[in-house]
Parts: structure tokens; C-alpha cells; sequence
């Protein structure tokens, strides 16, 4: 046996699989686009030109979105979105 055989050790890593949910804003006929952008920087630390860009996004592709992470972290920040009169669902 060589010594490059010896000294060869198996090595095991193990991963946790972390789920990353998300955020999405769904478009509506109701609320405005001001309104909106204030939502998402009081609920999701966006700047203002995040929350405008992902605004114009749910106004012309009907959905976007708009905060990534753990179900936990989540569910409080979409509550408040809905609360706001705004559709929203965690995916």
C-alpha cells in the first residue's frame, strides 16, 4: 500500500437543505403605485428605487417577487402587505 493510500481519508458532508420562500405581489386595479412603493419600503427594507422597480414590475407583468427568505421571516412581512389592502402570498 503507498503512502498516498494511507493518508487518504474519506470524507462525509452532510448539507441541510435551507427552502427559500418568497414574497410575491400580485397586481390589482386598485391600489397606487405610490401607495405600493410605500408598502414595500416600510415592510421589506426596500429603498425607493427597489420598491419603484418592482412596482412596475407587478404593474406590467401582473406579479413580481419581492422578498426572499425563510417562511418565519416571511409570514409577518406579507401579513402587513396584506393589511395594506395589497395581494400578496408567500410561495
Amino acid at each position: 500500500m503507498s503512502t498516498k493510500e494511507k493518508t487518504q481519508k474519506k470524507t462525509v458532508v452532510k448539507t441541510q437543505e435551507v427552502t427559500e420562500n418568497e414574497i410575491v405581489v400580485f397586481n390589482d386595479d386598485y391600489n397606487t403605485f405610490d401607495h405600493v412603493i410605500e408598502t414595500l419600503i416600510a415592510t421589506c427594507d426596500h429603498s425607493p428605487t427597489q420598491a419603484e422597480q418592482c412596482t412596475i414590475i407587478i404593474h406590467y407583468k401582473g406579479k413580481c417577487g419581492v422578498k426572499s427568505g425563510s417562511y418565519e421571516e416571511l409570514k409577518p412581512r406579507c401579513l402587513e402587505i396584506l393589511d395594506a389592502g395589497i395581494s400578496a402570498e408567500i410561495i
